[in-house]
Formats: structure tokens, sequence, C-alpha cells
């Protein structure tokens, strides 16, 4: 079982939060889908997913997308995803 933490910032401050969780164990090769669930669930157009964003979430146990990662305008600051231990 796995628990991600999706959050959007805008000024400093969390605008919208969710809690994604799945029963299987958690694989890389599936992030993109979990991004999707997580952007779906905020309702938020889903960024540009790079192996750097991948690499992030598994070194450092969160990823930032910024602005400049979605295809769309948005208007927040960043989109946050952090592993809940």
């Amino acid at each position: 079982m796995f628990r991600i933490w999706g959050k959007i910032v805008k000024d400093g401050h969390i605008v919208r939060q969710t809690t994604y969780e799945r029963a299987e164990k958690f694989t890389y090769s599936r992030f993109f889908e979990y991004l999707a669930a997580i952007c779906d669930e905020l309702d938020v157009p889903t960024p540009v997913l790079l192996k750097a964003h991948i690499f992030n979430y598994a070194k450092f146990n969160h990823v930032i997308f910024r602005p400049s990662d979605f295809m769309e305008g948005v208007p927040f600051d960043r989109l946050v995803l952090e592993n809940l231990l």
C-alpha cells in the first residue's frame, strides 16, 4: 500500500489537496497513472512527466510541477506530490 499527498500551492498557501491511496505496491512505471488520477481529483490538467520528475520523486520523496510543466495555463504556482510514508 502507498499514499501520495497531492497539493496545489499558490502564493505559498495550499489551496487544494488530496491524498491518493492504492492497496497495491508502488511502481515507477505506473507513475503517470497515479499523476493523472491525482490531477483528475484536483480538477487540474495533467502536466508533462519527465524522467527528471520521476528521479526527484524517487530520490527526495516529492516532486514539484511548475506552470511551465503544463501545456495549458494554470492559475497556481506549483503542484506538489509527496510520498506519505
